[in-house]
C-alpha cells in the first residue's frame, strides 16, 4: 500500500507543476533602438507600469520594456521625427498581466511626451519638453533645464526638482505637489485639494502662481529671495511671520479684503509672486 501510494504521489506532481506553469506569467525583457536627429519627439503611452526616461546618445532613442506576460504587447509608430511607443492590450489582459515596464534613453534635447495611468514616472536631465499624464501614477521630473514642463495627474503625487528657466504648468485633482528649485518665466501649479510646497527663491524674475480649493500651500524662501507678494485666502489662514515682507501702502485690494489678502515685497521685488487658496492655509517661512 505505501509503495502504491509514493507512485501515485510522483506522478501527480507532475500536472500540478504543469499547471502553475501554465499559470504563472510571462515575463520577457525586450529592447528597440530607433535613429533619429537630435531632437525627436518621443511618445511613451502605458497604461500599467512605471516609465523613466533619461539622457542618451545624441542621434538615438533606446527603449527596453519588460512584459508582464504574453497578454501585452509594445507597438512601435513612427513618422519622421515622430516616434511612439505604445502598450496594446491583447484580449484577456488584467492590470497584472498587461503591465509594462519601460526605460527609455533619449537625445539631450528630445521632447517627451508620458502617459500612465499608475506609474510611477521618471523624466530627468533634458532640455526639451517635457509633458507627463497620470492618474494615480507618481510623477518625478527633474534636473531639466530651458524646456516647458507640463504635467497632469489625478491624485498622484508630484515632485519637480532642479528646473532651471523652465515654463512649468502643473494641474491636480487631489495629488501633492512638491517644487524644489523650480524657476522660470512662467511657473503655475494649481491642485484642488492637494498640498502646494514651494522650496526655493522663485528666480530673479518671472510669473509664480501657486493655487489650491482646500489644499494647503508652504513656501520655504531663502534668504535672497526677490517678489513682489500677494497672498490671497477666502476662509483660511495666512501667516508670513517667519519671513521679512515689507508692506505695501497701495494694492489693488479694497480694505476690507486685507484680512485675508497679504501684499508686500522682499528684496528689490524680482518676482511676481501670487499664493492663493479657497479655504487652505497659506504658510511662508524662510529657511
Amino acid at each position: 500500500m505505501k509503495k502504491i501510494m509514493k507512485t501515485w504521489q510522483r506522478t501527480a506532481v507532475v500536472p500540478v507543476l504543469a499547471l502553475v506553469s501554465a499559470l504563472a506569467p510571462a515575463q520577457s525583457k525586450q529592447e528597440k533602438r530607433v535613429a533619429t536627429g537630435p531632437k525627436p519627439i518621443v511618445s511613451v503611452m502605458n497604461q500599467y507600469g512605471p516609465v523613466s526616461v533619461h539622457p542618451g546618445a545624441a542621434n538615438q532613442v533606446v527603449i527596453t520594456y519588460i512584459l508582464a506576460s504574453n497578454k501585452v504587447e509594445v507597438d512601435q509608430h513612427q513618422t519622421g521625427e515622430r516616434i511612439l511607443f505604445e502598450t496594446h492590450l491583447l484580449p484577456g489582459s488584467t492590470p497584472q498581466t498587461g503591465r509594462v515596464e519601460y526605460e527609455v534613453f533619449v537625445p539631450v534635447e528630445a521632447a517627451v511626451v508620458v502617459h500612465s495611468s499608475d506609474g510611477p514616472i521618471l523624466v530627468e536631465k533634458l532640455r526639451g519638453d517635457v509633458s507627463v499624464e497620470g492618474a494615480t501614477a507618481q510623477v518625478q521630473v527633474r534636473e531639466i533645464s530651458g524646456a516647458h514642463v507640463h504635467i497632469k495627474t489625478l491624485s498622484g503625487p508630484v515632485n519637480i526638482t532642479s528646473v532651471q528657466d523652465g515654463h512649468v504648468e502643473v494641474t491636480s485633482i487631489s495629488g501633492d505637489v512638491l517644487l524644489s528649485a523650480v524657476s522660470g518665466p512662467l511657473v503655475d501649479v494649481n491642485s484642488a485639494s492637494g498640498k502646494i510646497t514651494y522650496d526655493g527663491n522663485f528666480g530673479g524674475s518671472g510669473n509664480y502662481k501657486l493655487s489650491s480649493h482646500t489644499g494647503d500651500i508652504e513656501a520655504d524662501l531663502t534668504p535672497d529671495t526677490s517678489m513682489d507678494f500677494t497672498a490671497k485666502s477666502m476662509m483660511g489662514l495666512i501667516d508670513t511671520g517667519q519671513f521679512p515682507i515689507d508692506p505695501k501702502t497701495h494694492s489693488a485690494f479694497a480694505p476690507q479684503q486685507r484680512g485675508r489678502v497679504v501684499v508686500g515685497t522682499a528684496g528689490k521685488a524680482g518676482s511676481s509672486v501670487l499664493i492663493n487658496t479657497f479655504s487652505g492655509k497659506i504658510r511662508v517661512k524662510k529657511h
